[in-house]
């Protein structure tokens, strides 16, 4: 094994990294990472990805997309996802979009850990289903794309076997550790005034204020039937929350 070090907003330095390579996993997210470049990486560099592939001729391009990402235009990094899969489709690049829930396990951390915390913080309604993921989950599932029986420009909803509240998150996981945890939620209202006006200074924020309210829809909401054809029977919500909470503990 050799590493290849590439810069996705370097075009030429993706094609030498991507020559002779068979298929290519990404899960590249400006985002997510934040930081100056962030809207380019999710811009210019899923589309520079998709033309180093086409060049270097890959043979299985798994891209990690976002659940509903095609009805989502106001949300910006969820839309680049749905540009990105366009872009694939465009150059005729073999691929397969998983188009994963939210990260359960980032976004119960994201104020540090719930249960010596006892709360999770969250923006918006929290007794709205919307489908979750595991990480470690979609680690797997992204590999066992490679090889996949699928057809190209196939995407894939990936979730639980239903969709859970935010509040059923903390119930789950403090029965579990048997503590209280708690639910710490702002009104969608408030953090979208917030959002407005710091978002002129940072975007990402008005980004993130866009993402809740699109989860106050109830929409966010994953069918798994193909997920089950291709990977297997989708993760039980309840069993996936007890391994969160129980590795939460171990932390």
């Amino acid at each position: 094994m050799a590493i290849a070090r590439g810069d996705m907003l370097d075009l030429d330095s993706l094609v030498a990294a991507m020559t002779g390579a068979d298929a290519v996993i990404t899960t590249a997210a400006g985002y997510t990472q934040g930081g100056k470049n962030a809207h380019d990486i999710d811009t210019v560099g899923n589309a520079n990805l998709a033309e180093a592939a086409h060049r270097a001729g890959i043979r299985r391009f798994v891209l990690t997309s976002i659940l509903t990402s095609d009805q989502t235009p106001d949300v910006p990094h969820f839309w680049h996802k749905k540009l990105a899969e366009d872009k694939l489709e465009q150059l005729g690049v073999p691929f397969v979009a998983l188009r994963p829930g939210a990260f359960v396990d980032q976004i119960a951390s994201g104020a540090g850990n719930p249960i010596e915390k006892g709360r999770i913080f969250w923006i918006g309604k929290a007794d709205v289903p919307l489908t979750f993921v595991h990480t470690a989950d979609l680690a797997a599932q992204l590999a066992a794309a490679v090889d996949a029986e699928v057809e190209d420009g196939e995407r894939v909803d990936i979730g639980w076997d239903r969709p859970v509240s935010i509040r059923e998150v903390t119930d789950q996981i403090g029965a579990t550790a048997e503590t209280a945890v708690k639910v710490r939620a702002v009104p969608g209202g408030v953090a979208r005034a917030g959002g407005a006006t710091i978002g002129r200074f940072m975007p990402i924020v008005q980004d993130m204020a866009a993402m809740f309210r699109w989860f106050d829809t109830g929409r966010y909401v994953a069918d798994p039937s193909r997920q089950e054809q291709l990977f297997g029977p989708a993760p039980k919500a309840e069993a996936a929350l007890a391994r969160l909470a129980n590795e939460l503990r171990a932390e």
